[in-house]
């Protein structure tokens, strides 16, 4: 068998980070692919030089040139307009469908068989979109979200609590946005609720944060987070490469499952070769699934300010 392949689409800040994490996990071959002439062959170029340091293979590939990326086994798309101060994901919506348009036709093209994971935003709508675009089964079309919020919202219990990062084990649905759907009765430290090291009030403020955790990043830096979400996006592919069947929070399609009937959305779902080889059903209790309703109402909103944008 031959090595894995993986694209990344967009060698910005994003882009570029996910492919130096997934070349320092041994995920295969990586094609770094950017529109501007450089950029790509400029960045893996300087991993390449940082590779007898790190005592690494250098196993990225920068390029303009789609014709490289064929065969992929999984594309990251990360293109996109990145948030701003005073900006929403929302406010994204027009540009970034525009350009998940166009790169996802040329990923599909060039990999039929590939699996797709999304991360640009706002992420449940544009996970739509490259799946209406690429025609892909819905399976093998995924948004990398969840696995950022539950990232964002581990690591605040942990350094609350003053545990190992580890130990933190949580689950998140609904869409990516201040509505997302943390829930705590279904989080633990090492098996053990959260509620036995907090109280509610600490909690609920946590559940805050982990919803304004990437707004919280742009007005600090004045542009989006990019190394936690390029750990999610890692995360996500070699759970499928190395069909791991990992239990991972992602923007998953959902028909009968939590009676969607019909939607990408954020769900806690088992990752493998087959891509969102399940998504996992919780039994959630009568105010979970207020929230997740609620958060499904505006990802329906975005999907269908999507569906009125003019084609190309």
């Amino acid at each position: 068998m031959g090595k894995d392949k993986v694209t990344i689409v967009g060698a910005g800040n994003v882009g570029a980070t996910t492919a130096h994490i997934a070349a320092n996990r041994h995920l295969g071959d990586i094609v770094l692919l950017d529109i501007v002439e450089g950029l790509a062959e400029g960045k893996s170029l300087d991993m390449a030089e940082a590779s007898p340091i790190e005592l690494s293979e250098p196993r990225v590939l920068g390029t303009t040139d789609w014709a490289t990326t064929a065969g992929s086994d999984v594309v990251i798309i990360t293109s996109g307009v990145p948030r701003r101060p005073g900006m929403s994901r929302d406010d994204l919506l027009a540009t970034n469908a525009g350009i998940v348009r166009d790169v996802s036709g040329k990923a599909v093209e060039h990999s039929p068989n590939a699996i797709v994971i999304v991360v640009c935003n706002p992420l449940d709508a544009m996970v739509h979109v490259a799946a209406k675009e690429t025609g892909l089964p819905k399976h093998r079309v995924m948004g990398m979200a969840g696995a950022l919020d539950a990232a964002r919202f581990s690591y605040f219990l942990a350094a609350e609590i003053g545990v190992s990062v580890e130990d933190v084990k949580c689950v998140l649905m609904g869409g990516h946005g201040d509505d997302m759907v943390p829930l705590p009765r279904f989080t633990s430290v090492s098996g053990i609720p959260i509620t036995q090291f907090l109280a509610q009030e600490k909690i609920e403020k946590l559940i805050e944060r982990a919803r304004k955790g990437g707004i919280e990043i742009v007005n600090l830096l004045g542009y989006s987070a990019y190394y936690a979400p390029a750990a999610g996006a890692v995360k996500m592919a070699e759970a499928i490469l190395r069909d791991k069947k990992n239990i991972v929070c992602c923007c998953a399609w959902c028909d009968r499952q939590y009676g969607v009937g019909g939607a990408f959305v954020g769900v806690p779902a088992i990752l493998g070769k087959n891509g969102v080889e399940q998504v996992v059903e919780l039994d959630l209790n009568q105010a979970e699934e207020a929230m997740f309703g609620l958060s499904l109402d505006h990802v329906r909103e975005l999907v269908a300010k999507v569906e009125e944008l003019p084609a190309r």
